[in-house]
């Protein structure tokens, strides 16, 4: 569930399904894309802002939501099972790619958790608060998953983003300060507007001051996310990631 606002200018997604930790599902990637597409429509909104309920901003890829499609032996498909998996990571890289290249202002708003592709859609906003609690994680590579990387590279550089990224490192909100990964830390994730500054140039400026300052990487992170998501055996990678993942009892 995506709650939708806009005031002044400034529409707002509020990821809103904590019982979840807000992990996306297929439903809520669609609702967003639709979200960025409307809103650039719209001349008259300059900034969208990504935010969420409850205690963490967005968990990653929703696991509880794959397919389960079977063979007529009962055995499980591989073709059947990996290729609404890899139509899923898809159509979040094109969420990443829209907010990355937006021609508008994009705001992330993050706190507790912020894993997987809520890292990535924290990444690919061009300012980045979090409150001092916030988490983040790339656990993607841990089922061969090449996702948003290039993008976190270009915050953080190739070195940072390849040790954070292969050695599965969690981040407090004091390394992604130091690193260029958030923009600044808020006291209270729910009253971002009041860190939000006002903005000296108009939206058609705004778009060609970020044209100009950040490279467009959506047809190589597509490429990349493909080639690595093509691989057979996606859906046996991720249920053995989503196993190891769970609490030991």
């Amino acid at each position: 569930m995506i709650e939708f606002a806009c005031t002044d200018q400034v529409a707002v997604a509020t990821l809103a399904q904590p019982a979840r930790g807000n992990a996306l599902s297929e439903s809520m990637v669609e609702n967003l894309i639709a979200w960025i597409t409307e809103s650039v429509a719209d001349e008259s909104i300059h900034t969208l802002v990504l935010t969420s309920t409850g205690s963490h901003f967005c968990t990653g890829f929703d696991l509880g939501t794959q397919p389960t499609d079977t063979c007529d032996e009962g055995v499980v498909s591989r073709a059947a099972s990996d290729g609404p998996l890899l139509w899923r990571f898809a159509r979040i890289e094109h969420l990443l790619s829209l907010l990355w290249n937006a021609p508008l202002r994009t705001v992330a708003v993050a706190r507790g958790r912020t894993w997987g592709a809520g890292a990535d859609l924290f990444a690919a906003c061009d300012l980045r608060y979090a409150s001092a609690q916030t988490e983040w994680r790339f656990p993607g590579a841990g089922f061969g998953l090449v996702l948003g990387t290039r993008r976190l590279a270009s915050l953080v550089g190739q070195a940072r983003a390849m040790d954070w990224v292969a050695h599965g490192r969690r981040i407090d909100s004091g390394d992604a300060i130091s690193a260029g990964l958030a923009t600044a830390l808020v006291n209270e994730p729910d009253h971002w507007q009041e860190q939000l500054p006002k903005l000296a140039v108009d939206r058609s400026t705004y778009a060609q001051l970020k044209a100009a300052t950040r490279p467009d990487l959506g047809q190589a992170d597509l490429a990349a996310l493909v080639r690595s998501a093509a691989l057979p055996g996606l859906a046996d990678r991720l249920e053995k990631y989503k196993n190891s993942s769970k609490p030991r009892k």
